[in-house]
């Protein structure tokens, strides 16, 4: 699972404290990639396909959520371990 953020998104600190919990309890990765950062290193795809939309949640590297951690459908979609 990633997450995507920006530096001073209080939105994107949230979903990053409740994925952290999660993380625990479902057992799964988490990586967290800033978009900004990446432009800033030559990468502006990310900011360019979810900017406005941040924090994006991306399962398996597919959009599953963005603004909030839709934690029910989360439970759902990630496989039984």
């Amino acid at each position: 699972m990633t997450l995507l953020t920006r530096a001073g998104c209080s939105m994107c600190e949230r979903a990053a404290r409740q994925l952290a919990g999660l993380r625990e309890e479902l057992d799964f990765e988490l990586v967290t990639r800033d978009v900004d950062e990446a432009a800033a290193a030559g990468d502006t795809t990310l900011r360019a396909r979810y900017g406005d939309l941040l924090p994006v949640i991306l399962l398996n590297g597919a959009e599953h959520s963005y603004w909030d951690v839709d934690e029910q459908q989360l439970r759902a979609d990630l496989p039984a371990k």
